[in-house]
């Protein structure tokens, strides 16, 4: 259960999302709990990820905005392991060096700017731009049949 301050926090920045998304990215909390957030980001152009769909997930602790998510790409994409926590500065790999002043935006925006470099990481993986076309291909077919995307997104 997410404290008062967490709730709070998340509350405001759903709002400031709806209204000003980041480019290539959608996002939202579950209906059901504040804490979990399921993001899309669509593959940005002139890279192997264009014409992909991107779904992953943070996790909240209840302890937001002073302690970081948990961070997990679910679509396949050649660039992190399907399903596994990712180490980022921004993740709960590295408490020690979360800032409270970072938002969800900032998070997912970070994921997107790790996913197109190059960048070693826990939960990273290394592919061909060739194979990372090949998941862009079959991104939205997979999140077709996924049914947490579809829990989190519907029919989108």
């Amino acid at each position: 259960m997410a404290s008062k301050t967490a709730t709070k926090r998340l509350t405001k920045e759903y709002t400031m999302m709806k209204k000003s998304p980041p480019e290539f990215i959608t996002a939202k909390p579950l209906e059901k709990d504040i804490l979990e957030w399921h993001f899309i980001i669509a593959g940005p152009p002139a890279t192997p990820y264009e014409g992909g769909e991107y779904h992953g997930r943070l996790i909240f602790p209840r302890e937001y905005p002073f302690q970081p998510p948990a961070i997990q790409m679910i679509t396949p994409s050649g660039r992190f392991e399907a399903n596994k926590d990712i180490c980022t500065s921004m993740s709960n790999y590295h408490p020690q060096s979360w800032n409270p002043a970072w938002s969800v935006a900032t998070i997912i925006t970070g994921m997107l700017s790790m996913m197109t470099s190059d960048e070693r990481t826990t939960g990273g993986i290394e592919t061909t731009d060739e194979t990372k076309k090949q998941y862009a291909a079959q991104s939205r077919s997979f999140n077709k049949t996924s049914v947490m995307f579809r829990n989190a997104f519907g029919d989108l």
